[in-house]
């Protein structure tokens, strides 16, 4: 019996905490819902970009005329296409195009992604066909026999006047579509998310995020990161407008109602200029407690966790800056969260563990890597009858009211002079002191930690004495740069990299 170590009274908890409601899903297929608005709105508008816009009915005309290219061209279920693209309105045609052809879009922004990684791409998701923007097209490493179509030129829109297509059955386990991981721990790695993944957070609250006909839904993030699948699609299965952003943020921020961000891009938003927003969303990596707080005073504020590999989030709570903790809340709708052990064994209600997803947030796995698949996902013995877990190598416990808090990533807990340091509770500290809005923490040698805080004007010495007085000496950091903004890798999150770079520059000149 899997719980067999737990006392009577956990056992209880574990799924009362662990599971969360069971729920239907109006259509386990997404691109349904999509079409769905089209058919109640076609004058709808579906998106708007730099002063263009694009209804619902023409979106699904133009979407229609791609999948009947694509299946002329012998794309079918189970295939995957590249949508190599910059933000644009015809990028959200190649999507849906794709969906209805009944393959999977594997999204990559052709303005920012390295040749190397485009081929690897290419590669690991066996993508024959790219949909690409024309002036992008020279650099698209098509592959021997490979087909290039350019969104952007007129062709893919011209639907052929009676020649309905037809595509194979698409199954709700079929993909919806392929990310690929950052890849900071090595190569990306090609993540298969299905349909029934896809709607199972998008479909059902509160991963809906109430969202209603004509609500404006910013869309800030890089394509490549599934936290844009969240805006994306979050808006048009339910007839919002999508408002795409340019390179001003703040700017599209300021027309929004509801904001899908990681916490760095969000804190770049000043929430008193954003009299319209009634609903954000944060995940991708830890929130910090005052920008939780700056925009829950004004709106429903939703902080989220989940890696790529459980769909965008598997977890979510809408915070109150009253709450004595900052939590990510419970599971959404028909999934499960378990805090294990190193054997895979319930923890008891409180303690620390590893945070495990289940599921039917649980994707497909790693495209062409069994073995990574085989370590990461794992027969689910608390569901059973075939179900697959996923380790998302987060720590975390529950409270006594069935909240998580969020302790970290396993691979952010190092040895520092012997003793094991929880990065993120230092910068957890350095975060409540007066003036700081963000703080990162990293281990620079096996002796000591830096810290880097923003904005620029917080007192170094007060923030190292802040986490002196909370928490052992070996988790004080040797240096505290305050800086005036953190890089951002493409994906909107934290530069850990570029960090220490700028840390090793700024000791070299000291030591000279």
């Amino acid at each position: 019996m899997p719980l067999r170590d737990l006392t009577p009274h956990d056992q209880a908890l574990f799924w009362r905490f662990g599971r969360g409601p069971a729920v239907a899903v109006p259509d386990p297929l997404i691109h349904r819902a999509v079409e769905r608005q089209a058919a109640a709105t076609p004058h709808a508008v579906a998106a708007e970009h730099q002063g263009a816009t694009i209804t619902y009915g023409e979106l699904n005309r133009y979407a229609d005329a791609l999948a009947a290219r694509l299946v002329r061209e012998g794309v079918r279920p189970g295939d995957h296409v590249g949508l190599f693209v910059r933000r644009s309105i015809p990028m959200l045609v190649g999507l849906l195009g794709t969906l209805k052809a009944g393959a999977a879009y594997v999204p990559q922004d052709i303005g920012l992604t390295p040749a190397a990684q485009l081929r690897h791409v290419v590669r690991g998701a066996a993508t024959r066909v790219v949909l690409t923007l024309a002036e992008h097209a020279h650099r698209v490493p098509l592959p021997p026999g490979g087909l290039l179509i350019a969104l952007d030129e007129p062709a893919p829109y011209e639907p052929e006047r009676g020649r309905p297509f037809s595509v194979a059955a698409v199954r709700p386990d079929d993909g919806c579509y392929v990310l690929f991981t950052s890849g900071t721990t090595g190569r990306p790695n090609g993540v298969k998310v299905t349909h029934r993944n896809v709607a199972n957070i998008l479909l059902t609250e509160p991963g809906a995020l109430g969202v209603r006909p004509g609500e404006r839904v910013a869309q800030l993030l890089n394509i490549a990161f599934d936290m844009a699948a969240w805006e994306i699609l979050g808006c048009l299965t339910h007839g919002g407008t999508l408002v795409i952003r340019g390179k001003d943020i703040a700017a599209t921020a300021r027309t929004a109602d509801v904001l899908i961000a990681t916490p760095t891009v969000l804190s770049g938003i000043d929430p008193a200029h954003c009299p319209h927003v009634r609903a954000v969303a944060v995940a991708g990596e830890p929130c910090p407690r005052p920008l939780a707080d700056l925009w829950a005073r004004r709106t429903a504020f939703h902080n989220s966790c989940g890696p790529t590999e459980t769909t965008i989030v598997n977890t979510m709570r809408r915070h109150d800056p009253a709450d004595p903790l900052l939590t990510i809340g419970r599971p959404t709708p028909n999934n499960t969260v378990y805090v294990l052990d190193g054997r895979r064994r319930p923890v008891p209600i409180g303690e620390a563990g590893e945070m495990w997803a289940g599921g039917d947030c649980v994707s497909a796995g790693y495209l062409g890597n069994p073995d990574l698949t085989a370590e990461r996902y794992a027969p689910d013995p608390f569901l059973g009858g075939g179900r697959r877990m996923f380790r998302t190598r987060d720590l975390g416990r529950w409270t006594p009211d069935g909240e998580l808090e969020h302790l970290g990533r396993t691979d952010d807990q190092v040895k520092v002079r012997g003793f094991r340091v929880e990065l993120d509770a230092v910068s957890s500290v350095l975060e409540s002191v007066a003036g700081c809005a963000r703080a990162v923490t990293l281990k620079r040698d096996a002796r000591t930690l830096v810290s880097f805080v923003c904005p620029a004007d917080v007192d170094p010495e007060t923030a190292r004495r802040a986490v002196a007085n909370a928490l052992p000496y070996y988790c004080v950091p040797s240096d505290v740069l305050p800086l005036a903004t953190l890089p951002e890798t493409d994906r909107g999150k934290i530069d850990k990299p570029a960090l220490l770079r700028l840390a090793e520059e700024r000791f070299e000149v000291v030591a000279r």
